[in-house]
């Protein structure tokens, strides 16, 4: 009797790690791309968040991921791609780059997507960026030299032709190890994008292994 039981148990847990495996459809909740994107670093799964800092819809991601951000194993590689389609969205992205040069990324970021979501400062120009860096403690001529840089502008011209080979529609929109594309307009809500991530990096992690 406990040894029929016991085979029932596992039964049920086979077929429940099935459901959940089949859980998420290709084409359905998330896209493959047609030509895989190079990673950084091929030893682990690269998760990658195309983001604009105008997006409201970005900004009230950003807890959310965040939170699962800190969630991942050390084998998950996660990176920021700032999106962009027009000149003021370069500008940005060069603001992203040049904190990350600066060192002061993890402070500048949330600083940045609250003058534009919350104090509605559009930051069109560069001097106007040069302001927001400056309030924040930052030297002026440090910041100009940096944002006008040779190695911030082919940061921004790599992280635009990468945006074009994950066939980017909006923001916000994640691309797993390469391979995968996902946005809300596919998954329906920021939440189960976060979910469809957690099992494509789970079937990146397989493959690694093998």
């Amino acid at each position: 009797m406990l040894k029929n039981i016991a085979k029932l148990a596992c039964l049920f847990i086979l077929f429940s790690n099935v459901a959940i495996a089949e859980e998420f459809e290709a084409g359905k909740d998330y896209e493959v791309l047609p030509a895989p994107v190079i990673t950084h670093d091929k030893s682990k799964v690269e998760v990658v968040e195309l983001f604009w800092y105008g997006c409201t819809h970005c900004f009230h991601f950003e807890p959310m991921l965040n939170a699962w951000k800190a969630k991942q194993a050390d084998d998950v590689d996660f990176l920021r791609v700032p999106a962009m389609w027009n000149s003021s969205m370069q500008l940005h992205a060069k603001a992203f780059y040049t904190a990350k040069a600066l060192g002061v990324l993890d402070k500048m970021h949330p600083v940045i997507f609250h003058a534009m979501n919350v104090e509605h400062n559009r930051l069109r120009t560069e001097d106007a960026i040069a302001e927001l860096f400056a309030k924040q403690g930052l030297d002026a001529e440090a910041f100009s030299k940096t944002f006008n840089s040779f190695g911030v502008n082919s940061q921004v011209k790599l992280a635009e032709s990468r945006a074009k080979s994950y066939r980017l529609q909006g923001t916000p929109e994640m691309v797993v190890n390469g391979k995968y594309r996902l946005s809300t307009s596919l998954t329906g809500s920021q939440e189960k994008m976060l979910k469809v991530a957690d099992f494509l990096i789970a079937k990146e992690r397989a493959a690694l292994a093998k």
